[in-house]
């Protein structure tokens, strides 16, 4: 049973998220209201899993993001899902950095009502996988620079449907192409990217984040 630290600073909005999380299964260790408590409920309980708000007090505006990027430094390896009603790109890109972007999640308030799709983005993140909303990757991929006007139209359609956390058959699904196609444009997005690590897994990874990071 997965072990979750939850911080939310709304008490009917942080209780929601509890009775969820519960109800498919994880164990909710501690759910607190400020980014001092979740920097110290962390230190305590050891999670498998945080999920966090970006906006928390004192200030509402970044501290549970700015908690996130710091508790990712200190304890490389944990897996990370941050919330937020906006896209808060000051700290994002340092969060999608940390540990070559595994175990970590970007996703707006709004997914919580898709329970599944939200439920499935906590598992995956535990589980090491990136999970990015599909708003975040479009505000972010405005800002993009070289050398990704190096792909192909059809490339980056596939890097940014891997940055939403679809797997090859689902992105091959979605363009109505063949598993093997996109595995074809995967391995072209490498070689235009310099990525040639040896392990898949972090090669996806790596190129998605080299995506969102332009």
């Amino acid at each position: 049973m997965p072990r979750v630290v939850l911080a939310e600073d709304s008490v009917l909005l942080r209780e929601g998220l509890v009775g969820l999380l519960e109800r498919f299964g994880h164990r909710v260790v501690a759910a607190v209201g400020t980014a001092d408590e979740l920097t110290g409920a962390v230190a305590e309980h050891g999670p498998d899993i945080v999920v966090t708000d970006v906006r928390m007090p004192p200030g509402f505006s970044d501290e549970g993001l700015r908690a996130a990027v710091e508790l990712r430094r200190h304890h490389p390896g944990l897996p990370v899902l941050v919330l937020s009603q906006y896209v808060q790109r000051s700290y994002v890109e340092d969060l999608l950095d940390s540990c070559e972007g595994a175990g970590v999640g970007y996703l707006l308030k709004e997914r919580i009502g898709h329970v599944e799709e939200f439920v499935d983005a906590v598992r995956r993140v535990a589980e090491g996988d990136t999970v990015v909303d599909p708003e975040v990757v479009r505000q972010l991929i405005r800002h993009r620079r070289d050398p990704l006007t190096r792909l192909t139209a059809r490339e980056q359609e596939v890097l940014a449907l891997m940055a939403e956390g679809k797997s090859n058959a689902s992105i091959a699904a979605a363009l109505v192409v063949s598993e093997g196609t996109v595995s074809k444009h995967f391995g072209s997005i490498l070689g235009k990217l310099d990525l040639s690590l040896d392990d898949a897994t972090n090669r996806r990874v790596l190129a998605v984040l080299a995506y969102l990071r332009g």
